[in-house]
């Protein structure tokens, strides 16, 4: 029954004298719509005081029964007819359609057939979920079943339609239940040019205004959703992969000739990166500045992706002509490709920029493949460079020491101290694993203090213990220590503290560190050697090698790198050229009242060779491996050295 077919019934039982569903007395109906318009100053009549009770407030009252058509809206004015509202409802610009709770559409509004461009008298005999295409979206299907079952009172939705002259239209659609009835009632608004505008507007939030690519942030989403596609599409390859560049030079182009003639060179590389992306329909973004990602979803493999980035590197090494003006520039790659399940957005972009570091490390314009043992290395140098002061605030560091023996007699006369690091992780590391990262950092001050320290507490026991045989301990010393801390006040304050005799004490610098110092550095050398700390140069030859300044540096021992003592190995291959250069630079030192050291001593041969063209110690596995401090003591002659 048709709200028009409830209107034309209840003015029969008005006629008839029996009272209306609505309670009134016979004769009370008000007029229709028309007639109201037709007898504006007709007022309304009231029901009886003797009417009887509306029947859906009467005990007992059985609900309405499957499919039937809502009754007017909670709250409406006393005596409303249903006719005001059907007229209402087919008047409606909002398109609307009355369900049953089987989904089943009742009647539809005119609207709504001009919505879909179909007849409403059609539209009834479809399903609700047929019309506004419910199954397309799960979440959606589900909520419209709570609400059929009753579950819930109310479901709004988004889906994008289509007209039925092939036009798509997005509309949003509610479905609820209607009031003082068991029915629902759907509800469609057109929300095209609403949506239209959204999208106007977040193309242009989510695109670089310059190169009119996707920005970092679409960047981002499509990364998340290519990687969360990757991980559950069974169907697909299952893995990502990622081109991140930089454009080497850029910067100096656009400090020369100005952001005008940038921005243009930047359109100009966007065009290129998008034809090599084109073939394989992968995503290019421009993520800020100099720096573009191409996103490979799918990927078959890591030398597709390699492949890619081939491409893009020889696009862009050809030269660009920007405004009359041909421009050259390259790019440094970082390329990734892994499988996407397990992996994270925060992982696979670090991994991309570490990969483009490296790259650049390597001498640019090139790309670099990501190499997980690589990062694993680089991983681990952040980890020990981030916890050295903490390390040696809780002293986990030891000291070895390895003998410096006398060539000629085969006496130890001294000892060189070598720091080893004990990491609760990583175990016992060896100096060239944290040395040079303490010197980048700075925590070589603190860590050399330490190590000074230690030496000559142990140098000053050995001497009380062994009184007859006093042992030279030489302690290395970074340049980072002259210049960043006051070594010279260092030094007086720890020998003050242990008691250890300045004769006793030798530091060791690099030939690098050494030559060619002035101001600050030679002085505090020239009052260290002033207070009886002798000076020795390391691994001597390597250097600079500017021999003017030994006759100026309060140097007493050269240090000949262990590279000079390969050659005296083997007895039957001996090396001329390097015995030459070691003769010469003994000879030298002699005569400038210097001792020499022969590093990397690891035979017999060796040794005897090196005494016989005047060396004066050697130290080396020949004598001794660094070992620890009690391990010293049985290696000192029985009968005292000589003074």
């Amino acid at each position: 029954m048709t709200y028009l077919d409830q209107t034309n019934a209840t003015r029969e039982r008005a006629v008839s004298g029996t009272p209306d569903g609505q309670g009134r007395a016979p004769g009370a109906t008000l007029p229709t719509i028309t007639e109201r318009h037709t007898h504006p100053s007709a007022p309304p009549v009231e029901a009886g005081a003797g009417a009887p009770p509306a029947p859906a407030a009467a005990a007992g009252a059985q609900p309405c029964p499957q499919g039937a058509p809502p009754g007017p809206p909670r709250g409406a004015p006393p005596g409303a007819a249903p006719g005001d509202y059907r007229a209402a409802f087919n008047a409606a610009r909002l398109a609307m359609a009355v369900i049953d709770r089987e989904g089943n559409v009742l009647d539809a509004n005119p609207a709504l057939g001009t919505l879909l461009g179909a007849d409403p008298a059609q539209l009834a005999a479809r399903g609700a979920a047929e019309l506004a295409e419910l199954r397309e979206d799960a979440r959606a299907w589900n909520d419209y079943r709570e609400v059929l079952l009753g579950h819930r009172e109310r479901m709004t939705c988004t889906r994008r339609l289509h007209h039925s002259d092939g036009h798509a239209l997005w509309t949003e659609i509610t479905v609820e239940t209607a009031p003082d009835s068991c029915g629902l009632l759907l509800s469609m608004a057109d929300i095209s040019d609403r949506r239209d505008l959204q999208g106007r507007l977040r193309h242009l939030q989510m695109h670089d205004p310059v190169t009119r690519l996707p920005n970092r942030n679409l960047f981002f989403e499509r990364l998340a959703a290519a990687l969360e596609a990757g991980a559950y599409d069974r169907a697909g390859t299952g893995r990502i992969g990622l081109c991140y560049l930089d454009l080497d030079g850029f910067k100096a182009i656009n400090d020369t000739l100005g952001h005008r003639v940038g921005d243009r060179l930047l359109r100009a590389v966007a065009q290129r990166l998008s034809e090599c992306a084109a073939p394989g329909d992968h995503l290019v973004a421009r993520l800020g500045g100099d720096e573009f990602a191409l996103l490979v979803r799918e990927s078959s493999g890591t030398e597709q992706v390699c492949e890619l980035a081939r491409s893009v590197l020889a696009a862009l090494q050809r030269p660009f002509d920007v405004g009359g003006q041909r421009l050259s520039v390259s790019a440094s790659i970082g390329v990734v490709e892994r499988p996407a399940a397990g992996t994270h957005t925060t992982w696979l972009m670090q991994a991309a920029d570490t990969t483009l570091y490296w790259a650049k490390e390597d001498g640019k314009a090139r790309w670099t493949l990501f190499d997980p043992e690589r990062n694993a290395h680089r991983m681990t140098r952040q980890a020990l460079s981030s916890t050295l002061r903490p390390a040696v605030e809780r002293e986990e560091f030891v000291l070895d020491y390895q003998p410096l023996v006398g060539l000629v007699d085969g006496v130890v006369r001294g000892v060189e101290a070598l720091v080893r690091w004990d990491h609760p992780q990583f175990g016992r590391l060896s100096p060239n694993r944290f040395v040079p990262l303490a010197e980048e950092n700075g925590a070589i001050v603190p860590l050399g203090r330490w190590v000074l320290r230690t030496a000559c507490r142990q140098a000053r026991a050995w001497q009380q213990a062994h009184p007859r045989h006093p042992l030279v301990v030489s302690v290395n010393v970074a340049v980072r220590q002259v210049w960043d801390s006051d070594l010279v006040a260092d030094v007086g304050t720890i020998l003050a503290e242990t008691g250890l005799p300045p004769r006793l004490l030798q530091l060791e610098l690099t030939e690098s560190a050494v030559m060619g110092s002035a101001g600050r550095p030679l002085q505090a050398l020239q009052q260290l050697s002033d207070m009886g700390v002798a000076i020795a140069i390391d691994d001597f030859g390597t250097g600079y090698s500017n021999l003017a300044y030994l006759s100026r540096l309060p140097v007493s021992t050269l240090k000949l790198d262990g590279s000079f003592v390969q050659g005296f190995r083997a007895e039957e291959h001996p090396n001329p050229a390097d015995e030459t250069i070691v003769r010469a630079l003994v000879e030298l030192a002699h005569r400038l009242g210097l001792t020499v050291v022969a590093e990397c001593v690891e035979s017999a041969e060796q040794a005897e060779r090196l005494g016989r063209i005047g060396c004066d110690t050697g130290q080396g596995w020949f004598y001794s491996r660094p070992v620890p401090p009690d391990r010293i003591p049985p290696m000192l002659p029985a009968c005292p050295l000589s003074p």
